[in-house]
């Protein structure tokens, strides 16, 4: 019998927060939330600026879990949300709470399942932007009608839109190639205007499409300024200051503090830190004190990303969106929210022992690196004596972005391989010295694929690498299948790209000792992710046995669809078991490998619910997340 145990949830955190600010029906100050989680999806506060008490409302609607587009109405003073990945228009009202966070419908059923902005026209129109189809959606409040638009773009997935006060409505497309596509809401005719920028990931080049104080909407570029009126792009000498808040293609995340009717300014002032609990009220009197108040919402749970053992024999682990890390005990006591290790604040996509009982985490966003001693209090900084101690991004945030897979070589370094930034294709292999802080990036290892996973092989003294399918997000998939790379950490430099003559190899997601004579276990899998939003062809699951010496395949077999899906998480999903088999987890059960074949038995079914993320297997004990749930089963 296999005990199933629940060891609970680690992190009630929240992300997308947002405050607008707005007034009520008698002219007093007004300040409305939005807030995402995973547990109970994202809601909306109504914030009590005397007490901090919040009034919370609830989206539900099951998968509407990220306000990842808000707008609260200069007119009526509505608040307008977007939910991921649900893509739905949501309505709450102050002056009618009665209603609660209203569904107003889907945004595009066809094309959007992430709004990406939300204006509002001069008619009172609300306008929405959308992901993945570049699409662009009218809202009607009085009628509550939908207008859809269609795309923007034939090839492009995000797409941002702006309203001036002179009517004219233009989006932004995005991601590798910036332009810009207006659109006459009269008639529904849409079509280029101004210049494009082909290369948007260059720091030397402008392209910042906003709009002004004065009402109306602008592009600077490197060297001439537009205005934009309706389907014409004029050139302009000067152009206005950015109205504060939504109004800007370039600001899609946490905000800078915001000024209410009658001159109050609130801020979040644990927003760095992803706490989101403490708001300054500022007023523009200087005879009136600074104060703040604390928000007393309530968090249901946070997505688990990953979980690793740690060097002190822990579990540590990181949530979703916000990225805190947690700890706790082999049996589940002493669960801690520990709380912020990187600015990034995204999710750690890899962790790694190494050294005399020390940590690294890499973040996404940009694959930032932290450096923590289990050993010491947890104080998270940037400088000396933080720990974590965020060092950055190894490549100074320029390639590197989902940091997939780290690994160790026998001189101590720490190797980073990452997907890369939106709209860049080729992942890199990345490189840390601990002992001397020397960094340094490779920018491809192979054209169009990026590292998985890697495993270091002492045999050959070399690393091996598993790459998929996976480029920059925004960007198409241009490879049908992965490969692998045997790379020389002396010489720092290629040994040997190919796929070791695996007929239909799709993407490498895992790699585990076979342990004898230097084998090496590999799974070849298409994450469904890669076909749904990157357009990858779908393939095959394969269990591999691999000769890299050789750089031949000694056995494969094909893991039967009956056997159930990828984690949704779906990385480093084969265990070695303190027995010498390899165990593969799915997200529906755990397999064994018939040592030295690549025969699957299974060892445990799970009752209810998925696996989404596979943890560590201690003993006979395995960990993972079923959402935000940390769990552990004895197999």
């Amino acid at each position: 019998m296999n005990a199933f145990v629940e060891l609970g949830v680690p992190v009630k955190g929240i992300n997308w927060v947002r405050l607008h600010p707005g007034q009520t029906a008698d002219g007093r100050p007004s300040l409305l939330a939005s807030m995402g989680q995973n547990n109970g999806g994202l809601f909306v506060l109504d914030i009590d600026l005397a007490t901090g008490h919040c009034r919370q409302f609830p989206v539900g609607l099951v998968g509407a879990d990220y306000p990842s587009a808000s707008m609260r109405s200069l007119r009526t003073g509505a608040l307008y949300v977007g939910s991921a990945w649900s893509g739905h228009l949501h309505r709450f009202d102050p002056a009618h709470s009665g209603r609660g966070l209203e569904d107003l419908g889907a945004v595009d059923p066809e094309l959007a399942t992430f709004p990406t902005g939300i204006q509002e026209a001069p008619d009172g129109s609300i306008w929405i932007g959308a992901y993945p189809g570049a699409c662009l959606t009218r809202f009607d409040p009085g009628s509550g009608r939908f207008t859809r638009h269609g795309r923007m773009d034939p090839v492009e997935k995000y797409l941002y839109p702006l309203c001036g006060d002179d009517g004219t409505v233009v989006t932004q497309v995005k991601m590798i190639r910036y332009r810009l596509e207006a659109i006459d809401p009269r008639t529904g005719e849409h079509r280029a205007v101004g210049p494009a920028l082909d290369e948007p990931t260059n720091p030397s080049r402008r392209f910042i499409f906003f709009k002004g104080t004065d009402g109306l909407l602008y592009l600077e570029c490197d060297q001439v300024n537009f205005r934009l009126a309706g389907f014409a792009a004029i050139p302009v000498d000067r152009v206005p200051p950015q109205m504060p808040g939504i109004h800007s293609t370039i600001k899609h995340g946490y905000q800078e503090p915001v000024l209410m009717p009658g001159g109050l300014r609130a801020a979040l002032t644990d927003e760095e830190a992803g706490i989101f609990r403490t708001l300054r009220l500022t007023s523009a009197n200087s005879a009136v004190p600074t104060r703040e108040v604390t928000l007393d919402w309530q968090g249901g749970g946070t997505k688990i990303f990953l979980i690793h053992l740690g060097p002190d024999r822990r579990i540590y682990g990181s949530s979703y969106m916000p990225e805190h890390l947690f700890r706790c005990e082999l049996d589940g006591t002493g669960m801690t929210d520990l709380g912020q290790c990187s600015l990034s604040l995204g999710d750690a996509h890899s962790m790694i022992n190494y050294g005399d009982g020390l940590m690294a985490i890499a973040s996404y966003p940009a694959a930032r690196v932290s450096l923590y001693d289990p050993r010491q209090p947890f104080r998270f900084g940037l400088g000396p004596g933080s720990n974590p101690l965020d060092l950055g991004s190894l490549d100074d945030g320029e390639i590197a972005y989902r940091p997939h897979t780290m690994a160790t070589s026998p001189d101590g370094r720490i190797w980073i391989g990452s997907v890369p930034n939106y709209g860049l294709r080729s992942g890199p292999l990345a490189c840390y010295d601990p002992k001397t802080g020397h960094r340094k990036t490779h920018r491809e290892l192979v054209p169009d694929a990026s590292p998985n996973c890697m495993l270091w092989l002492p045999a050959l003294n070399q690393m091996l690498i598993g790459l998929g399918t996976e480029e920059g997000s925004g960007v198409q998939v241009k490879r049908d299948a992965g490969a692998f790379v045997l790379w020389d950490t002396e010489r720092d430099q290629l040994a040997y790209a190919g796929d070791f003559g695996v007929a239909n190899l799709a993407d490498v997601v895992s790699l585990a000792p076979a342990d004898r004579d230097g084998l090496v276990y590999a799974l070849s899998a298409r994450p469904a992710y890669l076909v749904v939003d990157f357009g990858a062809k779908p393939a095959p699951t394969q269990l591999l046995l691999l000769n890299p010496a050789r750089r031949a395949v000694v056995a494969r077999s094909p893991v039967p669809p009956e056997a159930g899906p990828l984690p949704v998480f779906s990385y480093d999903i084969l265990r070695t078991g303190d027995d010498g088999a390899i165990y593969l987890v799915l997200a529906t059960g755990v397999f064994r490998v018939t040592p030295g074949t690549c025969e699957l038995t299974p060892v445990w079914k799970m009752p209810a619910d998925t696996i989404d993320s596979a943890g560590p297997l201690v003993g006979r004990r395995l960990f993972f997340a079923t959402g935000w749930n940390l769990r552990c089963v004895d197999i």
